[in-house]
């Protein structure tokens, strides 16, 4: 086992090609943390750096009988390296785009379930709206669903304002108490 770290870099190009793994081991420990450093100025990611680049030297020590190494060794590494990077976005960007639409999709589903669940909850206010007196049924339709003043309800059913600011609250008051006791069901949608 032979002393390559006094060889250039063309030297372990030409050598890796004949040679074992004590080549690779010179190449590896010379370039690591520079490719490592070049790919974390790109991805800020240390993890996803290593990766990079021990699959740049992966790909160098299964494919090194093939390789040609036309701008030097370096360069080839860095070259490497920045493709890698390129790739990894690319992933990155496919994975987003596919999360993304499947988010779309479970919307889509909630949605769905959101507008059943609303459609109940309406069915049910509707119902409690029934239940009320018809006075005060009369007045929380007449305020909150035509928009009416208390001015004009009173008006309209001949009772003081007085009278229709008590069956609004009453009325309120009866579906607050019944929402309340849905709250739980509608914080889990």
């Amino acid at each position: 086992m032979g002393n390559y770290s006094k060889h250039t870099d063309e030297e372990l190009a030409l050598l890796l090609k004949q040679a074992g793994p004590e080549i690779f081991k010179e190449i590896y420990d010379r370039y690591w943390d520079r490719l490592l450093n070049a790919a974390y100025k790109r991805v800020r990611n240390t993890e996803t750096c290593e990766e990079i680049v021990q699959d740049v030297f992966t790909k160098l020590w299964t494919n090194r009988a093939s390789l040609v190494f036309t701008t030097g060794l370096g360069n080839y590494l860095y070259t490497a390296v920045r493709y890698n990077v390129i790739d990894h976005y690319r992933k990155h960007a496919v994975r987003e785009s596919f999360i993304s639409s499947e988010q779309a999709h479970i919307k889509l589903d909630n949605s769905t379930e959101e507008y059943v669940f609303l459609n109940d909850l309406k069915k049910h206010i509707d119902m409690m709206i029934a239940k009320l007196p018809d006075k005060c049924r009369s007045v929380y339709q007449l305020s909150r669903i035509e928009f009416k003043t208390n001015k004009e309800i009173a008006t309209e059913l001949n009772i003081s304002e007085k009278t229709v600011e008590g069956h609004l609250t009453k009325a309120l008051h009866s579906l607050r108490t019944t929402i309340a006791d849905l709250m739980p069901i509608l914080l889990f949608f």
